[in-house]
């Protein structure tokens, strides 16, 4: 991390040892903190006018199980600040057994949808989230296919050819 990085030393100015580590990679600076203290952090980076990180750009799940990291889990939110023409990480670490954070849609109501997204693939919940259910799956989809250690059910594949319907669909320019 460059010496003088004014969204570091905000940082740590405001949380201090709330922040569970603070470092510069690939040209972005991550903040790792703990959910109690997520909506503050996001709020604090979304108004602070010298700052002034108007955009969530994405909210996503990490699962470290093969990297056998504790807790298993992180969200992980991308801010970006048309200011400072550049972007932090917040990353939160989330435990197996207590997938819960606090849901950003109080903050910034774009985030509705990634939190769903997250949901629904990794099965963290979003507490407080005004309408938490699965996106992209059926509602009777059981498990979370992005967790490293989901197996997926082995179903048949049939395929048909049907050569009267594909040479017509070539004719109707399909």
């Amino acid at each position: 991390m460059s010496e003088g990085d004014l969204v570091a030393d905000r940082l740590r100015e405001r949380f201090g040892e709330r922040l569970l580590d603070l470092a510069e990679a690939a040209d972005c600076l991550t903040a790792v903190i703990g959910r109690d203290s997520l909506i503050e952090v996001a709020s604090y980076l979304r108004d602070d006018p010298d700052l002034g990180f108007a955009r969530l750009s994405s909210v996503c799940g990490v699962d470290y199980l093969e990297q056998e990291r504790d807790p298993r889990f992180a969200v992980v939110y991308h801010l970006h600040s048309f200011l400072l023409k550049r972007y932090v990480r917040l990353r939160v670490p989330v435990d197996e057994d207590d997938a819960v954070v606090p849901t950003l849609c109080v903050v910034w109501p774009g985030a509705d949808y990634f939190e769903r997204e997250t949901f629904d693939m990794y099965g963290i919940r979003f507490d407080g989230h005004p309408d938490l259910k699965r996106i992209l799956l059926p509602d009777d989809f059981e498990g979370y296919p992005l967790r490293k250690d989901f197996v997926q059910a082995r179903e048949p594949i049939e395929f048909s050819f049907n050569p009267e319907q594909w040479q017509k669909a070539v004719q109707r320019g399909e």
